[in-house]
């Protein structure tokens, strides 16, 4: 009995799995208005009458993808354990090369850009936890080296969005217009954590008289 439970839980996961994946693939090609409920329930071989078993509205499919797509916990473990070690070094190489790797899933950018230019209610969810998470905590690690002398006065929030604009950028680039890679992609992240803690960290970057003498 255990073990036809069991079984019955394991094929109920994987259904949920394949739906999910049919969903995230059609809504990342077409758009969210763009793609029918029918049109994911034949992409994952089942009925509509099952995918609604499984996900009685579309906001909880939307859930259940923004869940397996967003799961920024394991990162930013990592990234507290740096910050505590106050390792700028490895901690903007480790928010980078989240994104910037090989076999980076590029779904997750496509719905972020279709849940905002579509206006959906999804786009909110997505920034919340995805976005605002990773620009807040980067953010207030930028405020608090300011306050240590480590880190020039700058504005942190405008840093930690300079710093996220760069990545972003790169995955638009790579993701979206399919521009080939001209460097590794851990010389591309060591080349633009360096190049933005140059200007960020003390002593290293021009100040702003240094700059205006230049013009």
């Amino acid at each position: 009995m255990q073990r036809r439970t069991q079984n019955v839980t394991s094929i109920s996961r994987d259904r949920q799995a394949s739906l999910i994946a049919a969903a995230t693939s059609l809504f990342a090609a077409r758009g969210f208005r763009g793609t029918r409920t029918k049109e994911i329930s034949k992409a994952a071989g089942v009925s509509e009458a099952l995918l609604f078993k499984y996900f009685p509205t579309k906001r909880a499919l939307y859930a259940a993808i923004l869940a397996e797509k967003a799961n920024l916990s394991a990162l930013v473990d990592a990234i507290d354990d740096l910050a505590r070690k106050r390792d700028d070094q490895r901690l903007f190489s480790l928010i980078a090369s989240y994104r910037i790797r090989p076999g980076a899933d590029p779904t997750m950018l496509r719905l972020l850009l279709f849940s905002g230019l579509e206006g959906h209610e999804l786009a909110d969810m997505f920034f919340s936890k995805q976005h605002r998470v990773i620009n807040d905590y980067l953010a207030g690690y930028i405020k608090t080296r300011i306050q240590e002398g480590a880190f020039r006065p700058v504005d942190p929030l405008l840093a930690a969005r300079a710093f996220i604009g760069i990545v972003v950028h790169h995955r638009l680039l790579h993701e979206i217009y399919r521009q080939p890679m001209h460097r590794s992609h851990e010389e591309t992240v060591a080349t633009y954590v360096e190049l933005f803690l140059t200007g960020l960290v003390k002593g290293k970057g021009r100040s702003r008289k240094e700059i205006a003498r230049c013009r």
